[in-house]
């Protein structure tokens, strides 16, 4: 395979997001203006049924390097940052929510660790993982409760001594996201923890940014999603010890 010629490649998994993904685009492509490296943008959307598939094939018109991979089918985030991830060409593969809730300028700070030979860099909410980080407007007690309960599990079974594995902002050298990516098989929430746990299978040096994170109040888990989440997670311990 020919080496590509671009350094950066951000992925965006998005299922109704009209209301979000123009002031996001709009802010990656005034980030991107002042960035001296080459780069593409991929939005993936994931069956969306609102006017997601409109609004993005309308910003395709004004934001540079914006690619579009519009799925008909619902089939869920690890599934759309899979195929992002697997159907981009950058030396580093970036995946970033559509809310822009850890903004694109954290990227920065990404760089110092892959320029030091890191394989795996991901921002991280809690200060236990990197001093400075932080949540704008704090969640409500009983996200924060369940999720550093969720946290601990999450630890004791898949990747210990990261405290956040949900951040939303993860970035991956070209061969790290090829071979995890291509062994991973979690389609839902939990394909975080899944990335992670393969990273730390195939040694892949990993580094934590801190994020000052922007809590968008319009996002919502449901109580019953956390209780599948740790169904999953289950799954994907024991799946990964078999690799």
């Amino acid at each position: 395979m020919p080496q590509s010629d671009i350094y950066l490649s951000v992925i965006v998994p998005a299922y109704n997001e009209e209301d979000r993904i123009r002031k996001t685009l709009k802010r990656f492509q005034e980030y991107f203006s002042s960035q001296p490296y080459s780069y593409e943008i991929l939005v993936v959307n994931d069956g969306s049924r609102d006017r997601t598939t409109e609004v993005v094939q309308e910003m395709v018109k004004e934001v540079v390097n914006l690619n579009f991979i519009d799925r008909k089918k619902n089939k869920g985030k690890g599934f759309s940052v899979r195929e992002g991830i697997l159907n981009t060409q950058g030396k580093i593969r970036l995946f970033a929510d559509a809310d822009n809730a850890t903004d694109i300028s954290h990227f920065d700070k990404m760089r110092h660790f892959f320029d030091k030979g890191y394989d795996v860099v991901i921002a991280s909410r809690d200060s236990k993982d990197a001093p400075g980080a932080k949540q704008a407007v704090p969640q409500p007690w009983h996200k924060r409760f369940l999720g550093n309960l969720g946290n601990l599990y999450i630890q004791r079974l898949a990747v210990k001594g990261i405290w956040d594995t949900q951040c939303g902002f993860k970035a991956f050298r070209d061969y790290a996201a090829d071979k995890i990516f291509r062994a991973s098989n979690v389609n839902g929430w939990m394909f975080d923890v899944e990335a992670l746990a393969l990273a730390r299978k195939f040694n892949f040096k990993i580094g934590i940014i801190p994020a000052n994170w922007i809590n968008d109040p319009k996002t919502h888990v449901k109580f019953s999603s956390y209780l599948k989440s740790l169904l999953e997670v289950l799954k994907i311990s024991r799946r990964i010890k078999n690799l």
